[in-house]
């Protein structure tokens, strides 16, 4: 089963800060941790990072549902310039409710100079059918708080300037 969850902003900065933030600034000030999810503590073998078809190893801190260490990959499928990142989170090292992979996208459409529409999707693959009624829950609930918190994270980095790690 496929869940897709979106969420939408307006960030009032540069449209190449707006593309750019999410995927070359520290993943750490991203993804800081939220209840069950626990926070991104650094990644490796992240030398080509942003570039379509390179990964990088994701490992985070210790939580109630993770060990700490090492959690999962993170994969640029696609890249199209001030425009869309299309990445794939895969290899979870814990079990994630029977979710296989979360695909996630992230569009960027300059409104005018220094507005910028933000939307970002995560579509979350299950596979074991009799989790779908709570993979679906938790999708629309927990999984869409979250991103809403991520959401914010970028706008900070992207509003302070924040330097970007990677090309």
């Amino acid at each position: 089963m496929e869940t897709k969850v979106s969420v939408s902003t307006i960030y009032n900065c540069s449209l190449e800060r707006a593309f750019k933030t999410p995927m070359l600034c520290d993943v750490t000030k991203v993804h800081t941790g939220f209840g069950i999810m626990p926070k991104v503590s650094h990644t490796t073998e992240d030398e080509n990072w942003g570039k379509p078809g390179y990964s990088k190893k994701v490992y985070v801190l210790k939580s109630l549902t993770q060990k700490g260490g090492f959690a999962s990959v993170d994969k640029i499928i696609e890249r199209v310039e001030n425009k869309y990142w299309k990445i794939e989170v895969s290899d979870f090292q814990s079990w994630m409710l029977g979710f296989s992979r979360f695909t996630g996208e992230w569009q960027t459409t300059e409104l005018e100079p220094n507005k910028v529409q933000v939307d970002y999707s995560y579509t979350l693959h299950s596979d074991i059918i009799l989790l779908y009624p709570l993979n679906w829950i938790f999708a629309h609930t927990f999984w869409k708080v979250y991103m809403k918190r991520v959401l914010e994270n970028i706008r900070q980095l992207a509003y302070n300037n924040e330097p970007y790690l990677y090309n």
